[in-house]
């Protein structure tokens, strides 16, 4: 069966591939960010005069969290526009 028949389009399928590319791609991030925050803030306070080292250490990790998102994103933007 070709999809011409079945009143599905590519760009109908390459529209949903890409939603579904961002969704689950940002999904793990979105987790990941919140559980260094919690447990950096934990951190913080259990040891207060560490707090620049672990705020340190807390934001790299969360930037590459982030970066996972932004990879997901353009594989997202390839599978639409390519």
């Amino acid at each position: 069966m070709e999809p011409a028949s079945t009143g599905i389009s590519i760009e109908m399928v390459r529209a949903i591939a890409a939603a579904v590319t961002i969704a689950v791609g940002a999904i793990a991030p979105a987790i990941a960010i919140g559980m260094i925050g919690s447990k950096g803030l934990e951190a913080i306070g259990r040891n207060p005069e560490a707090s620049g080292k672990v705020q340190t250490s807390m934001i790299l990790a969360i930037a590459f969290a982030e970066a996972i998102a932004i990879y997901a994103l353009v594989i997202a933007l390839i599978v639409k526009f390519v």
